[in-house]
């Protein structure tokens, strides 16, 4: 991690002269019309406008680039010749390509990209939402049947009760948190609703905690790999994550006990329930040494339950962690250990309803309650009122939506076998993706610019993992529909039999 950050620091140098760095900056460049290499230029061009590659700033090598691209060498070498023919870069023999020195005034203010962050690419495609290409970024579903005889429901019985009320509460729809603490109680967590902040979706949840935690310089513990746009959340903050690595029974023990040692993070951020990319569910005993580890060392831990679906019809769901921290000495694990847990209604019920959650220990709470305020003064009460209708049913639909999942991840199994034999995956017992590896090693950054040519946005590992130990795998959301996944990997298989000798 730490080669991670020394190359990410300074835009300005040689960090563009790494082609997978390069990569980050240019968004979806194949878009638009025109030939391969004045896309290409065009994009570059763009990158140096907007002083994202600073002046001086050294390029791959037209190998190297063309490499990274999938495109042939000729490619890239006619759009450089094209960016010289601008005055954009200047070519010397033994210094490689280079922006040229002038300066290039930087616009105001911020462009929304995070320093070293990952999902940027992905973030500008969900943006520019191109409707000619499957996109595997987002493991998202339209909204279940159930929210539409919910909104009825509220128009009918709740409305007149809160167009009565200010509108104004920070913490969250009193009846909503009162909802959410019988859901935890249900789940094997005790909780009181001034122990439940309602967010605007997960992502606001994990920005407030970041926002409460962090500073520039922090250390933060994460799995290896994550899903990027949680560690960008994370980054915004000035904050460097740390990786550990999973195994089958979630992120490994000796390698978190050695990250809280040597990098004596503020946060432990972690995914346990059908781990976002991976699937893995952490085990029981797991999750109560976890919760040990960050209770000894006196470090906030962090749960993400927002992808808590599963497709083993066999799978048991052990409680939060913060249940084994609740446990007390008698379970093993010293009171005192502060575990925020995350959740949200996206997965079993619309990405729509932005409605997220975090649960924790009352005085926290009421801290991210302050700035949830100085935020947005409050999510929407009418979302949080078809929120709180819904919550009770939250086990039902995510049992329906399992069965919808398990059925898909079938059909993708039998068409990947099929059509891509040689790619590699472990079934996990749920998630709503995935995780695949490509053969022969093959950089998934490659292959995934190969894809997009034949209408598919693939996240590559490299987005996850900054180690690069997962270079060669990609995420495949279940989320699909049957017909479009057999479609998907069509494409998947005709941009394989291109990037394959």
């Amino acid at each position: 991690m730490k080669g991670e950050v020394d190359r990410m620091t300074d835009l300005g140098t040689d960090r563009a002269a790494h082609p997978p760095e390069l990569l980050l900056l240019l968004d979806d460049w194949m878009a638009g019309p025109g030939p391969l290499y004045t896309k290409l230029a065009r994009a570059l061009h763009r990158a140096v406008r907007a002083g994202d590659l600073g002046a001086g700033a050294r390029l791959p090598s037209e190998r190297g680039l063309a490499r990274a691209l999938g495109v042939s060498r000729a490619t890239v070498v006619a759009s450089y010749d094209e960016l010289r023919a601008l005055g954009a870069v200047e070519s010397r023999r033994g210094s490689g390509t280079r922006v040229t020195p002038r300066p290039v005034p930087r616009p105001a203010g911020t462009d929304g990209r995070v320093s070293g962050g990952r999902a940027t690419a992905l973030i500008q495609r969900m943006v520019d939402r191109r409707e000619d290409t499957i996109s595997l970024a987002m493991a998202a579903e339209p909204a279940v049947a159930e929210v539409r005889e919910a909104l009825q429901d509220v128009l009918r019985t709740d409305l007149a009760g809160l167009m009565a009320d200010t509108g104004y509460h920070p913490g969250g729809l009193p009846g909503l948190r009162h909802a959410l603490a019988d859901h935890f109680a249900t789940a094997g967590l005790a909780t009181a609703p001034e122990q439940v902040l309602v967010t605007t979706g997960a992502t606001q949840a994990l920005g407030l905690v970041a926002q409460l935690y962090l500073r520039r310089g922090s250390a933060v513990v994460v799995e290896c790999p994550s899903w990027p746009g949680c560690l960008d959340v994370f980054r915004a903050a000035g904050a460097v994550p740390h990786g550990v690595p999973l195994d089958q029974d979630g992120i490994r023990v000796d390698g978190l006990a050695e990250a809280l040692s040597r990098h004596r993070p503020e946060v432990v951020y972690v995914t346990p329930t059908y781990h976002n990319p991976t699937g893995v569910l952490m085990s029981a005993g797991r999750r109560r040494r976890v919760a040990e580890l960050c209770a000894h060392h006196g470090v906030p831990l962090v749960e993400d339950l927002a992808y808590d679906i599963g497709t083993d019809e066999g799978a048991r769901e052990p409680a939060p962690i913060a249940a084994f921290a609740a446990a007390g000495p008698g379970r093993g694990v010293r009171q005192g250990a502060e575990v925020l847990t995350v959740g949200s209604l996206a997965k079993a019920v619309w990405g729509g309803l932005r409605i997220g959650w975090v649960r924790g220990p009352a005085e926290v709470i009421g801290r991210l309650a302050r700035l949830k305020a100085l935020a947005d003064l409050g999510s929407p009460v009418l979302d949080q009122a078809l929120a709180a209708r819904l919550l009770p049913r939250l086990d039902e639909l995510k049992a329906r939506r399992a069965l919808t999942l398990r059925r898909r991840l079938d059909h993708l199994e039998g068409l990947l076998t099929a059509r891509l034999p040689a790619w590699r995956w472990s079934r996990q017992p749920g998630g709503s993706a995935l995780w695949a590896r490509l053969p022969h090693d093959t950089d998934a950054q490659v292959y995934a610019q190969v894809a997009l040519r034949h209408g598919v946005e693939v996240v590559p590992g490299a987005v996850t993992d900054p180690s690069g130990a997962h270079d060669s795998h990609i995420r495949i959301p279940l989320t699909l529909p049957e017909e479009r996944l057999t479609a998907l990997v069509d494409r998947l298989a005709a941009a394989w039999a291109d990037l394959s000798p």
